[in-house]
């Protein structure tokens, strides 16, 4: 049984939009597109690389593959190369015909849970929509969060109102970099317990 890993670039205020680019994700009136760059670099996004070529299947959001889509298949750096040469795979109700090569679109959240069954590392990048579907089906294995040193008080949010009580552990020491960044790996742990601070 492989395992879904969602990779989310997030901030310190849990904002996950828009991080590649000024203009990448501007819904909502977004102002802070490419906000990721000016806090990452050469340890990090080494550390991104060497996470995207365990990579043994995509799995994306239609938001988030729409972006990919339109960017990834004219790149051929080690990331191009390996996000080009992997299965790819969408979840959309409307999408008929992705362009990607090498895309299945997939119906609905729940049928991305399969996936385990024929890939070792299912990986995801943004796509929060989809994440807070698979969390409520508690279909995802790993939350491998990438945590940048920026508030932006303004942006799409992975934890927002109707977020599924859970608990999680920390399945890797927390990695940093030198630009204040810090990667964090976490699997469920089961569900949420309550206890009175001090209590034995």
């Amino acid at each position: 049984m492989g395992i879904i890993v969602a990779n989310l670039f997030i901030t310190l205020d849990g904002v996950y939009q828009g991080p590649g680019g000024r203009e990448e994700d501007t819904e909502g009136g977004f102002a802070f597109g490419g906000w990721q760059a000016p806090v990452s670099d050469n340890e990090a996004e080494a550390a991104i690389e060497s996470e995207i070529s365990n990579i043994d299947a995509l799995l994306l959001g239609r938001k988030t593959y729409d972006i990919f889509a339109a960017y990834w298949p004219h790149q051929s750096d080690d990331i191009g190369g390996t996000l080009n040469r992997v299965p790819k795979f969408v979840v959309s109700s409307s999408l008929t015909d992705p362009g990607w090569a090498g895309t299945t679109v997939l119906p609905d959240a729940a049928s991305a849970g399969r996936l385990r069954e024929e890939y070792g590392q299912v990986h995801m990048f943004g796509s929060g929509v989809l994440i807070r579907s698979l969390l409520a089906a508690d279909v995802i294995d790993r939350l491998h969060f990438w945590l940048y040193p920026v508030t932006l008080g303004q942006g799409k949010r992975l934890f927002d109102a109707g977020t599924i009580p859970a608990s999680f552990r920390l399945t890797e020491p927390a990695r940093t970099f030198p630009k204040g960044a810090v990667s964090l790996v976490y699997e469920r742990a089961g569900d949420v317990e309550t206890q009175e601070m001090g209590a034995t």
